[in-house]
């Protein structure tokens, strides 16, 4: 996989946020990050008079007042300028009368970005040299107003990040706060999609194009094949229910109904945590319970094509009632098998990937769209393991509708029963 072998030291600029306690005649008593405001180092602060650089609002200094003389006053916030022309957000908390007036009153001061505070990058080869196509000017005069142990500090750090991930620091540079990460992109799985992986990388390294492409395989085949056996026993038993009817009808049908009424999925845990996961035990137990719904339509067939004349001439000839299911009526009662059978493949890739989802499904590495999902779950900030699985099952549960659609159509009786 190729990656970029360079270092980026991404600088980012903070808000400046400082309290101050102020006297009466506005010097100050005690701060914290103040002398970011101003220009100063915060020890050089104390007893310097705040109005010599802000220019304060007639009602802060109102607000200011009635604090000093111990009245109750409401939390105010108003905009104060340095006489350098940034804008500063001066707030006061709601203030309750006291014993005796304070004498400090803090003020929280919070700067106004002029613009969005936008990251500078610098670019660093593995010889710690800047690579200045990529970075801007400005990102270059802060890194010359760095200290010499400044700067020593980031290239140590930038080498260390060659090797392993580096936390990220902040440093003050010309009374501004720069957030400072050290970035460089790594590979690991997943992987997003590159020009050598169009779809991208999963969890364990592996292809998610191939994974799709052997997904599909595997989806379709076990459908196919679930579906073609549960529509062979299907058959089989409406087949003897439709044409015997009566005492073998009834019996069959309650016997239907109460295997109907177990539950899939316990069984498919049950089975599983004894015979452990593989393809030939799912599609046993899903081909045990997938047949039901079948069988009703060519029951249903059988009792209505089982008194046509056809039928009782095949009777009176003496034909046996082996050659008369599977010669005479049969063939005329497919026509629900036809129909049903694309939306039985459909349902059968559904299932197959929601089992695998749930993790109940085929055993790993087996590839399966499922399984793509379920890491999906577990990554999600891997968005290609969510998009592209998704994206190939719909397609080919959509592909299935139509061709099922086609089939309904092409096989309606109404469509050719209508007098045009």
């Amino acid at each position: 996989i190729a990656v970029s072998d360079n270092v980026t030291i991404d600088l980012t600029p903070l808000q400046k946020i400082g309290t101050v306690n102020i006297r009466e005649d506005y010097s100050i008593e005690r701060s914290n990050s103040f002398g970011l405001f101003i220009g100063r180092n915060e020890g050089e602060v104390k007893d310097l008079v705040i109005t010599q650089y802000f220019t304060i609002p007639t009602e802060l200094k109102l607000a200011v007042e009635k604090r000093f003389a111990n009245d109750k006053a409401p939390q105010i916030t108003h905009i104060a300028k340095t006489y350098d022309e940034m804008k500063v957000e001066v707030s006061l908390s709601t203030f309750s009368q006291r014993k005796n007036p304070p004498k400090t009153v803090r003020l929280l001061l919070r700067e106004i970005a002029q613009k969005e505070q936008t990251a500078l990058k610098l670019v660093l080869n593995k010889k710690l040299e800047f690579i200045k196509n990529n970075a801007k000017a400005t990102a270059y005069a802060i890194w010359k107003d760095l200290s010499g142990p400044d700067k020593e500090l980031l290239f140590r750090l930038a080498k260390t990040r060659f090797l392993s991930p580096v936390d990220p620091i902040t440093l003050t540079i010309k009374n501004q706060i720069y957030h400072i990460d050290f970035i460089k992109e790594d590979v690991r799985f997943p992987f997003a999609p590159s020009e050598d992986y169009l779809m991208g990388i999963d969890g364990a390294g592996r292809d998610v194009f191939a994974r799709i492409l052997y997904g599909m395989r595997t989806s379709i085949t076990f459908g196919l094949i679930l579906v073609v056996c549960s529509m062979a026993i299907g058959i089989f038993s409406g087949s003897i229910q439709g044409y015997y009817g009566g005492a073998i009808d009834i019996t069959c049908q309650r016997l239907i109904e109460i295997w109907s009424a177990l539950p899939f999925l316990y069984i498919m845990i049950l089975m599983g945590s004894i015979y452990g996961r593989s393809f030939i035990l799912l599609l046993f137990c899903y081909g045990l319970f997938n047949w039901i719904g079948i069988s009703y339509y060519i029951r249903a067939e059988f009792l209505r094509l089982r008194k046509q004349t056809f039928v009782e001439a095949a009777v009176c000839t003496g034909i046996s009632s082996h050659k008369i299911i599977f010669k005479h009526i049969l063939p005329n009662a497919m026509v629900p098998v036809i129909t049903f059978f694309p939306f039985s493949l459909v349902g059968a890739i559904g299932a197959l990937t929601a089992l695998d989802y749930l993790g109940f499904g085929l055993p790993p590495p087996t590839p399966s769209w499922g399984e793509l999902l379920f890491q999906a779950q577990q990554y999600r900030w891997a968005w290609w393991l969510i998009l592209y699985p998704s994206l190939s099952l719909f397609i080919v549960m959509l592909l299935c509708v139509f061709i099922g659609e086609g089939i309904r159509n092409a096989y309606d009786p109404k469509k050719f029963t209508r007098i045009e």
